[in-house]
């Protein structure tokens, strides 16, 4: 089923999301008109009612919790009703985290729940995968909300499981699950990053080759994945070790775990960068060193003809009373001369190391 309408409440709720009903129900204009027509305060991606033995429920309501260990609803950023309806159901301040505009990783813990802002790498269609997507949650002992600007797959992951009633059975395990979905992606494309690098050395072994073009753009997005990471690790460090009934002992275990693998991904992009560097300076001295030789080689070269060159411009000047213009023996006895110069040009170059 993708979508029900519920008379009573007169509120829609979409499974698995409301982008794929539209595929099937109509457009954007069709969903604005929904929104007025029913006074549907927001409209979320998806909401599931999840309970101890991961099954889950489509709610026939449109309360913040639900008659499960607890109820996810996953909401979309640039949803206009999004805003009024977290600040008419939640405290401000995280009302206020789940609609912020710019982001960074944070684990706040708030009375009895969590603020938690998480960043993954950007699998999209047609974009950087170092333009980190973010996910916004406010979790509590029965809420958990999510909220995305663009699609995290992770995220996806979970609601299709959710679907499959394989959702996990708690907020801690939910965490846990995603976490380890944002790391494990992390950890590929750090892999990814890792071997391009070891690709980037082993070409210098070619004193010849030139710098490979991308070798600037990976260094950029190297700065910027580090960027969101070590704030994001230390999130999870702070977050596996609340002291609180929300994340029980065995989660706490999981959760060092993974802030332990966001470490280790941190440490492999300083170390990434520093290699990265290294590549861009042998590249750079090798251009220098090549450089160098070409102008060494002008340089003898100039030195050898330099003379040459003033003895055929003294020659060459057409005046009166230059000698041998009258002996046909000048120009090869003036050849002569010149050939024994630059042999006298040679050996005082190599006198002084010059070659």
């Amino acid at each position: 089923m993708i979508a029900q309408f519920f008379p009573v409440q007169g509120v829609f709720i979409f499974q698995p999301s409301f982008r794929g009903a539209l595929a099937h129900r109509g457009s954007l204009s069709e969903y604005a008109h929904c929104l007025i027509l029913f006074r549907i305060p927001c409209m979320p991606l998806c909401v599931f009612d999840i309970f101890a033995d991961g099954t889950t429920a489509v709610p026939a309501d449109t309360n913040v919790t639900g008659p499960g260990v607890y109820r996810w609803w996953h909401f979309d950023l640039t949803d206009p009703m999004l805003e009024p309806w977290v600040r008419k159901h939640l405290h401000e301040i995280p009302a206020g985290s789940l609609v912020q505009k710019q982001t960074r990783p944070r684990c706040d813990r708030f009375e009895g729940g969590l603020i938690l802002n998480l960043r993954g790498i950007n699998l999209n269609v047609g974009q950087a995968a170092d333009e980190m997507v973010s996910v916004r949650m406010y979790v509590d002992s029965d809420l958990l909300i999510t909220v995305r600007r663009k699609k995290v797959f992770a995220i996806d992951a979970i609601r299709h499981a959710a679907v499959a009633q394989k959702a996990p059975p708690s907020p801690a395990e939910f965490l846990e699950e995603l976490i380890l979905r944002l790391t494990q992606r992390v950890q590929e494309h750090v892999e990814t990053l890792d071997e391009k690098t070891e690709f980037f050395e082993l070409d210098l072994e070619d004193k010849e080759t030139p710098m490979p073009h991308e070798l600037p753009e990976i260094r950029r997005s190297v700065i910027r994945l580090r960027r969101y990471l070590e704030p994001q690790r230390a999130a999870l460090s702070k977050l596996a070790t609340l002291d609180m009934p929300l994340i029980p002992q065995d989660s706490q275990l999981e959760l060092h775990e993974q802030a332990n693998s966001a470490l280790i991904a941190v440490e492999e992009l300083d170390e990434l960068r520093e290699r990265l560097v290294s590549v861009q300076e042998e590249h750079d001295a090798n251009v220098a060193q090549r450089q160098a030789r070409h102008g060494y080689v002008l340089s003898v070269a100039a030195a050898l003809f330099l003379p040459l060159g003033f003895l055929t411009g003294l020659f060459g000047v057409n005046v009166g009373g230059m000698p041998g213009t009258g002996d046909p023996w000048a120009f090869a006895l003036l050849c002569l001369g010149m050939v024994a110069l630059a042999g006298v040009m040679i050996a005082v170059l190599r006198l002084v190391r010059w070659i």
